[in-house]
């Protein structure tokens, strides 16, 4: 009996050491993972400007035409304009990436008709643009202004450090004071198209035009290679003195140094 009791007790015993043993659990740590960091925003009021390209200088070859053209004109062939300015540069103290360009150019324009006669140089109340469709006509016939302007924008560069290769935005306006104003048909022809007399005329005058212009503009470019546009916002001809149409241009552009 003395033996049993011993027993019993020996195997509750190891039971109990097996059950402890059974319940402990291992815990495993895992290293703490750093908090993602921000990139630090770039101060741009402390950025180099030393070697950036200013758009000092600019050039462009558009396409030229009027917007609300009456039927009774009759604008035909390449209409071309080039232009040439020389501009300052202001970039924003607390951020280069915008700057404000100001400058002053003379601005070109080549209107062409077919068959017609803009008569500039006429005692008219009115400037005439006379239908010679059916009579004696110039083969080639247009009108060419040019008017000392004067640009201003507001311009956004990407890369205000290396402009020479950045995208570069730039929205505006210019004022002109009309230099000249002149007609010049060339080739002489009857209304079968024959050849009747082969010479230029010219006729210069400014009275039927609005010697002041107000254009919005705007250009985007890669580098010193673009394109613009530009739109008059007064008319061409002064009121009462004929159709109410505003020059409008666009076309490639080079800027740089």
């Amino acid at each position: 009996m003395k033996h049993f009791v011993t027993a019993i007790a020996l195997l509750a015993t190891t039971a109990a050491f097996a059950q402890k043993k059974d319940s402990v659990t291992t815990t495993i740590v895992k290293p703490a993972t750093p908090a993602a960091t921000n990139p630090a925003k770039k101060d741009w009021s402390k950025v180099t400007l030393g070697r950036r390209a200013n758009d000092h200088f600019m050039f462009q070859l558009g396409y030229d035409n009027w917007a609300q053209t009456p039927d009774s004109i009759h604008i035909q062939g390449f209409n071309r304009s080039a232009n040439f300015y020389f501009m300052f540069d202001f970039p924003f103290k607390t951020d280069p990436r915008f700057s404000v360009g100001a400058g002053l150019g003379i601005g070109t324009s080549n209107i062409f008709f077919h068959q017609q006669r803009v008569q500039i140089a006429a005692n008219n109340p009115s400037l005439a643009f006379t239908d010679e469709s059916q009579t004696d006509h110039f083969k080639k016939f247009k009108l060419v202004t040019a008017y000392l302007e004067a640009p201003i924008e507001l311009r956004f560069a990407l890369d205000p450090e290396n402009t020479n290769s950045s995208w570069k935005f730039a929205a505006g306006a210019k004022i002109g004071l009309m230099l000249s104003a002149h007609t010049k048909g060339k080739t002489r022809q009857n209304s079968f198209g024959q050849t009747i007399g082969n010479y230029t005329e010219k006729e210069s005058s400014k009275q039927y035009f609005n010697t002041s212009k107000l254009a919005l503009t705007a250009r985007i470019s890669k580098g010193p290679v673009g394109v613009f546009g530009q739109y008059q916002v007064n008319t061409l001809i002064k009121t009462n003195y004929g159709p109410a149409v505003f020059p409008y241009s666009f076309g490639i552009m080079l800027s740089g140094l």
